[in-house]
């Protein structure tokens, strides 16, 4: 099985370009920068870039809704190529193939890297911690203990 997950940022904008000839389909191509769990001694990068490609309707998304530092969350495949360049070197390539992406944060959150933005902040909450502010006197009226 070839499956891949990831979420994490783009690193610019899409690169979309078209296919030639009568049902011309979008190619859209973009890295994303996925944090890594863990730091490895001795190594000061925290993010792995990962190039990723998207066919058709999931390119034309790609190019109309997602910029630079847009967090996603991408399902695909792994795909690996070979070309020779124009030096006559031959050159290896691993991507992912996009099936599936969508957003992963709100749109308002990507302003303040935060994760969290609340659609409508409950009157009481602290904005601080994101969360809401439950009265005391709600103990009875919880259907639970």
């Amino acid at each position: 099985m070839n499956k891949v997950i990831l979420m994490g940022r783009l690193t610019r904008d899409p690169d979309v370009r078209y296919s030639s000839g009568d049902n011309a389909m979008a190619i859209a191509r973009y890295t994303l920068a996925v944090d890594r769990r863990f730091k490895r001694n001795g190594d000061d990068q925290t993010a792995d870039f990962i190039g990723c490609v998207a066919f058709g309707k999931a390119g034309e998304f790609a190019e109309k809704y997602l910029r630079k530092g847009t967090k996603v969350a991408v399902t695909g495949r792994i795909q690996t190529g070979s070309y020779t360049n124009k030096d006559g070197q031959k050159v290896y390539t691993t991507d992912v193939v996009v099936e599936d992406q969508e957003f992963a944060e709100s749109k308002n959150a990507g302003s303040d890297n935060s994760g969290f933005a609340p659609a409508n902040p409950a009157e009481g909450s602290d904005p601080g911690d994101g969360f809401m502010n439950i009265p005391d006197a709600i103990d009875e009226e919880l259907p639970f203990n």
